[in-house]
């Protein structure tokens, strides 16, 4: 009974599928799970942007929406109106067709990035050898699309938003994916299937989610912490730093355009998160075996929901960092220790079982956050903070 509603999905797709003569249905099974995924996150960003809104109302004890629908639970239909029939305003001077273009290629390569991941046991559009590589390979466009939108509006503000984006996204790419090699290493593959397979065991009821090692827990926060700056989400949100400059590569777009870039940022924010997922926390499996019997989509989607919880926390609590600090950040924290941790998933692997692979491996990530946390803070020549007010 558990298996067959874990596999309800792929059950009803394999009964649509049957219908249709052998040649059409894996292309027709393909374009259902195109369709399902366009259905669901698209649904979830909505949901999620009036639960972030109404979160942010609580942390700073302020109204949230609570005008439109039940509790204010359909701001989100108000506001998908508002930018359907609002003006489309595009500057005299901008490039027409690259200004069109920039929200679709930007949307485009955050949809393909889902074709890899796999959201459940048996669901996942495309089994590729080289999916990691796959997902990282389509989300370089959006530095493009950035650079098009800044580029095209013919605005000085949009073309220093779109060039501070890039130098911020192309900084933490790198120890983004210094974090996930130290994943394949110790696996030996790319295939994002053979990544949950391989952590899909236990041992005294525990499940073996590479979050739970020295090199996994590091890895893990090196991805987070990217991971934000990725989205461009507080406190990494200097693209679009209102009190600066304006709205950043987007200040010259408004209407559905606008709702386009929107929507893309959060669906990359999705894929993400559901990447370091299938890196880190296991996929879709259960981190005790007692609760394997809960489907497989509903624990992706509950550690989802919870990564996605905890950057509308941070976005609530923390403070937009300066250029210059984000930068140091990346060049001299970040990279530095991803590529120790790359080093310590090799001792991890090498020096076999037992409690030694422990005490190496997290004294040397110890050891390497100390000091390079000590040699930035000097650098940064960061005082004490001192607060007056106005005279």
């Amino acid at each position: 009974m558990f298996d067959q509603l874990d596999q309800i999905f792929v059950t009803a797709l394999h009964w649509l599928v049957g219908f249709l003569p052998v040649a059409w249905r894996s292309l027709a099974s393909s374009l259902l799970c195109v369709g399902f995924i366009i259905m669901v996150f698209p649904g979830l960003f909505a949901i999620v942007t009036v639960i972030e809104r109404k979160g942010l109302g609580r942390i700073q004890n302020r109204y949230g929406p609570n005008r439109v629908g039940p509790f204010g639970f359909l701001q989100f239909a108000a506001d998908g109106i508002k930018a359907l029939i609002k003006e489309d305003i595009v500057p005299r001077a901008a490039d027409h067709v690259v200004h069109f273009l920039a929200p679709v290629v930007l949307l485009i390569p955050v949809l393909l990035a889902y074709a890899v991941l796999p959201f459940g046991r048996n669901m996942s559009v495309a089994d590729y050898d080289a999916g990691l590589l796959f997902f990282f390979a389509v989300g370089g466009a959006v530095e493009l699309s950035i650079f098009m939108a800044g580029w095209s509006s013919r605005n000085k503000y949009s073309l220093l938003g779109a060039m501070r984006a890039i130098a911020q996204m192309l900084s933490y790419e790198i120890p983004l994916i210094l974090s996930a090699v130290s994943v394949v290493m110790i696996v030996g593959s790319l295939n994002l299937l053979d990544i949950v397979s391989h952590q899909n065991q236990y041992t005294f009821g525990i499940a073996h989610w590479h979050v739970f090692t020295p090199w996994g827990l590091v890895g893990f926060i090196i991805f987070f912490i990217a991971s934000l700056a990725e989205s461009n989400r507080s406190p990494f949100d200097l693209p679009e730093a209102e009190s600066e400059i304006i709205a950043g590569y987007f200040t010259e777009y408004s209407g559905f355009k606008f709702a386009l870039f929107f929507l893309g940022e959060y669906l990359g924010m999705f894929a993400i998160c559901g990447l370091g997922i299938t890196l880190f926390l296991g996929g879709w499996t259960s981190p005790v075996s007692w609760l394997a019997w809960i489907p497989s989509y509903v624990w992706f989607l509950t550690k989802l929901l919870a990564i996605v919880f905890v950057f509308i926390w941070i976005r609530g609590t923390l403070p937009r960092l300066r250029m210059d600090q984000l930068m140091n950040f990346a060049w001299k924290f970040l990279l530095p220790l991803a590529l120790v941790n790359v080093v310590v998933a090799g001792l991890w692997h090498f020096l076999g079982a037992g409690a030694l692979r422990w005490l190496v491996c997290a004294a040397i990530l110890a050891a390497a956050y100390v000091a390079l946390g000590h040699t930035l803070m000097r650098r940064q020549k960061l005082g004490k903070r001192i607060y007056r007010f106005a005279d």
